[in-house]
């Protein structure tokens, strides 16, 4: 992360970043050579590819952002992974086998012979064990990933069985495929920790197909092949992950050929499916991200519920997706995307508002010519909605300023554990990633999770309750009635305006490639092949 300091010179080659992870020296050399030559004694293949952020976290058991995931899909290895296509489903990765005994134990078996590199030998099921509950006895800020994880068996080298305290629907959804799955190497982390706790950006070894070659800070990560990888081989000699944050920069990047692939804004969707580049596949992905106006219900200027409400009530999301999709984007009616269990058919504000509603609110509450400041992500689309939020407020009497952001600043604005600024924010547009299951759109939202991914700081004890519940819950129907009402309870805090769960259109040149993506686009590097 930055601080306003410029990183851009900074490079931390293969080299030092092996001695920043504890000097992974038997991974650096490769029959005799230097790891890079014994790659590129291969073919040679080299995928491009854009993320709108740079990689903050490469520790799977405290990972941050969706972005750091992407990454770490292609230096480790986990049992289960998500299954590329249209269709949400998983298959196996480091298991051999698995299988649900009964709603509180899952039975694994590894696959023989995955190797951790810096000769810190064979994946075991000593490693998935400490892998998992580390997790919870660290008490990270992804826990909640593990739901009500007691501990795990070990039964010989290969054969374990997780443990849970009660039944976990999101398990498969969630915990196994996605950032906790991850399995790292138990005596290379405590050698690195000392306590198992988290590594940070120093990972003392890999597991997956490939390897951290270099890290440019605020550029790029180039990934390489993992010469004591086993498993199948990837489809690529070299990924190189560069950092473009706004997409229409990233089409531009895409269009005088310095990337093979790219998400695309849904602006320029149309336009690109009507004249697309040389030798270009479009596709376009439903999105499971959510978008949203949280507001710091703890700050003075927003601690009356009434101000809160007016802004609701002011916020017209039909004009916001206008200005800042091109009318592209669908109108959200809370965190849960359609198709997902727990989708509301409708809010409980209309989308267009009521300004003489949030007049009212505002006249109650004894604030008019209320001044607000509102954080934004450094993104094209964001920035608009933005600037058409403060023109419709101005239409109620409150001055909304907004200040952009950029990634390294902006994730960490409403952390307890990154300073005071927390203090000081009072309404943010805000973008999660999701995956496919309700929980994670909600689970970030608890009274637990204030001060840590919860920055509106909202708690309310029923919520909590319908969250630990609706994870137990097997009935669909049952289960997306707790959703409805938790989502309920959030807009009804004045905390939350639901905005759009925007889209996922992308293009690849497929003379250079053919991708591979779970079917809201997120990429999954590890599965992309050369054509």
């Amino acid at each position: 992360m930055t601080d306003g300091k410029s990183t851009t010179d900074i490079s931390l080659g293969r080299r030092r970043f092996m001695q920043a992870g504890a000097a992974v020296g038997a991974g650096i050399m490769a029959n005799g050579m230097p790891l890079g030559q014994a790659i590129w004694a291969a073919e040679g293949k080299v995928l491009r590819a854009r993320s709108y952020a740079d990689i903050n976290k490469l520790d799977p058991g405290f990972y941050q952002n969706a972005y750091n995931v992407d990454v770490m899909n292609c230096i480790y290895s986990k049992l289960i992974k998500y299954k590329p296509g249209r269709e949400w489903g998983w298959e196996l990765q480091a298991a051999e086998e698995i299988e649900q005994v009964d709603p509180t134990h899952i039975r694994f078996r590894l696959r023989k012979g995955i190797m951790f590199t810096g000769g810190y030998g064979e994946m075991t099921a000593e490693d998935v064990k400490f892998s998992f509950e580390r997790i919870i006895e660290h008490d990270s800020p992804v826990k909640g990933d593990w739901g009500p994880l007691d501990h795990v068996e070990v039964e010989d080298d290969y054969t374990g069985v997780i443990v849970l305290k009660k039944p976990f629907v999101p398990l498969w959804n969630i915990t196994l495929p996605y950032g906790c799955g991850h399995i790292v190497s138990k005596k290379a982390v405590m050698e690195k920790t000392g306590d198992g706790g988290d590594f940070g950006m120093e990972p003392p070894c890999f597991s997956g197909p490939y390897v951290i070659d270099e890290w440019k800070p605020d550029q790029e990560v180039i990934l390489t092949r993992n010469p004591e990888w086993t498993g199948p081989k990837p489809g690529f000699d070299k990924i190189r992950v560069l950092k473009i944050e706004d997409p229409k920069t990233g089409e531009t990047a895409y269009q005088a050929g310095d990337i093979d692939f790219t998400h695309i804004t849904l602006s320029s969707m149309d336009r690109f499916k009507s004249d697309p580049p040389e030798d270009t596949v479009i596709e376009d992905h439903p999105s499971l991200y959510y978008i949203y106006l949280g507001m710091n219900q703890d700050h003075p200027k927003l601690q009356d519920i009434n101000v809160r409400r007016a802004v609701q009530w002011a916020v017209n999301v039909p004009q916001l997706l206008d200005a800042g999709y091109f009318g592209q984007a669908e109108v959200a009616t809370g965190f849960v995307a359609p198709g997902l269990t727990g989708h509301r058919e409708k809010a409980l504000i209309p989308p267009e508002g009521d300004l003489d509603k949030a007049r009212d609110y505002l006249k109650k509450a004894g604030a008019e010519g209320l001044s607000l400041n509102l954080d934004v992500l450094n993104e094209t689309p964001l920035k608009t909605m933005a600037e058409m939020m403060q023109a419709q407020l101005s239409q109620i009497g409150v001055n909304l300023e907004v200040s952009v952001q950029d990634p390294g600043s902006f994730w960490t604005i409403g952390m307890e554990s990154e300073g005071d600024r927390w203090k000081k924010m009072q309404a943010i547009i805000q973008r999660f990633s999701m995956v496919p299951d309700p929980y994670y759109a909600t689970t970030f939202f608890t009274c637990e999770q204030v001060g840590v991914w919860n920055w509106e700081r909202f708690c309310n004890e029923r919520f909590d309750e319908l969250n630990a519940e609706a994870v137990t819950v097997n009935d669909p129907e049952k289960r997306s009635k707790m959703y409805h009402e938790m989502q309920d309870l959030l807009e009804n805090s004045g905390c939350y305006r639901f905005l759009t769960h925007g889209g996922s259109p992308l293009m690849y040149r497929k003379t250079k490639l053919k991708s591979a993506t779970r079917p809201d686009g997120r990429p999954l590097f590890r599965d992309f092949e050369p054509v």
